[in-house]
């Protein structure tokens, strides 16, 4: 009897064994985690900004010459010359056009730099020597391009560009000699210039900048003085001509950005691509 029964207990508890393993839940195999998302960021965009800046100029004649009528007639050039410093005062309205390139244009008005010099020459056959005395100013009107080199914490260096034209007046030039004196009626016309410039920009807030940096403008030559004097007589020399100025300008000023942050001052926005999502494996049973 015994022996019957242990077979049978056998193969009952083989189709238990065989029962329990097929309701088992599937488990699908592990998979490799995805790798991190990719960091993108947004491409800045710029917009308008106002600039006010005030400087200080050193000017330099590149040369100076008038007519004389003789005897003989010729040309003449001033034995010494020397042109004071000066304060400037402009404003401009410009583009950023990204967080790298930006255009302005600008006026500036350069402030009265006295004149100095002197001649040498004959006078009723005798030696004699001049002094001379006038003062000029300038409206400058330039188109500006920059590239700004990068903003690191908040100071942005920049070199730049520009190109336009000079207002050039002279005052009357006072000529002396021993106790006599004659005015030449001063010259005024437009000129080509050109700038080169170098400096940075602070970040004071999100839209306000403090600016500061060197500017070269060279103005073109063109007439200095008449050959008459304000009254129209005619003085016997002139008209008088300069070769232009090299200008070294050291300024500061502001600009303030419209519609919302400056890029170079805002904090840079980052952009998260979702990870990627597998889709689920099907729960599967036996």
């Amino acid at each position: 009897m015994s022996r019957m029964i242990r077979p049978i207990f056998a193969a009952v508890a083989l189709t238990l064994a065989t029962s329990a393993y097929g309701a088992d839940l599937y488990i699908p195999p592990v998979e490799a985690p995805p790798p991190p998302p990719p960091v993108v960021e947004q491409v800045s965009v710029g917009g308008w900004y106002l600039r006010g800046d005030v400087g200080y100029r050193w000017s330099k004649l590149r040369g100076t010459e008038y007519i004389t009528y003789g005897p003989p007639p010729g040309t003449s050039e001033f034995t010494s010359t020397d042109l004071d410093g000066a304060a400037t005062l402009g404003g401009g309205i410009g583009y950023q056009i990204n967080r790298y390139f930006r255009t302005d244009f600008t006026a500036d008005y350069l402030f009265d730099s006295d004149f100095r010099g002197t001649t040498a020459g004959y006078c009723a056959g005798v030696p004699c020597t001049s002094t001379d005395r006038t003062s000029y100013s300038a409206l400058l009107l330039m188109a500006n391009a920059y590239v700004d080199l990068g903003t690191y914490h908040g100071i942005t260096p920049y070199v730049g560009a520009g190109i336009g034209g000079a207002y050039v007046k002279w005052d009357d030039l006072n000529n002396t000699i021993g106790d006599d004196s004659w005015t030449h009626k001063g010259a005024k016309e437009w000129r080509f210039a050109w700038s080169l410039m170098a400096g940075a920009s602070y970040c004071l807030t999100q839209n306000l900048q403090l600016d500061a940096g060197y500017r070269f403008t060279r103005i073109e030559g063109g007439r200095m003085f008449e050959e008459f004097g304000p009254d129209g007589a005619s003085i016997g020399a002139g008209p008088g001509f300069d070769d232009g100025f090299n200008i070294h300008q050291a300024r500061a000023g502001l600009r303030y950005s419209f519609g919302g942050a400056n890029v170079n001052c805002a904090a840079p926005q980052i952009a998260y691509e979702p990870p990627y999502q597998p889709p689920a494996e099907p729960v599967i049973y036996k």
